[in-house]
């Protein structure tokens, strides 16, 4: 009995770390303006100018902007049976997947040209870098690293913890050590141990959806598109067609 009991209380104590959601309050510090017809699937700022991936069969786009509610700086059209999907930026290179043409394309960061096509199996939904290594995901509870240079699997880590089962895991961006990450139809954004797949927080971004879309509704506007703000140790964060970003700093986990 003394043995079923201690198993019993080992259990529960386990369950009580890995097992409940852990909510994240979150400051409100800016927002801003911009066209409410960006289909985002990858966003990225690098404290001057802001990169964006937009989707849609016909209607894919990649852009650089300095002020994200003017025209872009430079702007590349995809070709028509192309979906782009998410983004991520490593040395001088962008990476830039689509939804299910099983290609990642490869663009010199400066000259915003691409360079060459890789091939991979099966979706591509998100996609950031740790600085090391690229690391996707494919609307599954699984992230897969891949080697920059050949995009080969390395690893792949499947997400657990919080009380859920974890599926869909869409836009990704890593920040202070965790792989932060959109949830697609979901307002919330989790954050992940990039060694377990534990989940450390959860985002409920709801609220600023409901402002963003002041009372419109769209079933494709969903959260979608997360980009940290090194100097203002914040997190840009938006939505497919949402009109405005809002930058955001959690309480704890590295901000």
């Amino acid at each position: 009995m003394k043995t079923a009991i201690t198993t019993f209380l080992s259990l529960l104590l386990a369950c009580s770390t890995a097992c409940a959601t852990v909510p994240v309050e979150y400051e409100l510090l800016d927002s801003k303006a911009r066209p409410a017809d960006h289909f985002t699937q990858g966003l990225y700022f690098d404290g001057e100018r802001w990169l964006e991936s937009s989707g849609l069969y016909g209607r894919s786009w990649l852009a650089e902007y300095t002020d994200p509610g003017g025209n872009p700086v430079r702007r590349k059209w995809l070709a028509g049976d192309r979906f782009a999907e998410g983004l991520a930026v490593l040395g001088d290179k962008l990476y830039l997947l689509t939804y299910r043409a099983g290609e990642v394309q490869i663009y010199h960061r400066k000259a915003f040209s691409l360079e060459k096509v890789l091939s991979y199996r099966g979706e591509g939904w998100g996609l950031t870098s740790d600085g090391q290594q690229l690391i996707m995901s494919n609307g599954s509870d699984t992230l897969t690293f891949r080697d920059p240079d050949t995009f080969a699997v390395t690893r792949q880590l499947t997400v657990t913890g919080g009380g859920e089962q974890w599926s869909r895991l869409n836009e990704l961006e890593y920040v202070h050590g965790l792989i932060w990450a959109n949830i697609w139809q979901d307002p919330r954004i989790i954050a992940i141990d990039p060694e377990s797949g534990a989940v450390k927080g959860v985002l409920d971004l709801e609220k600023l959806r409901r402002d963003s879309l002041q009372g419109r509704r769209h079933v494709d506007a969903v959260a979608n598109g997360i980009a940290w703000d090194e100097a203002r140790n914040g997190l840009w964060v938006t939505g497919k067609l949402w009109p405005k970003l809002y930058l955001i700093r959690p309480e704890g986990l590295g901000f």
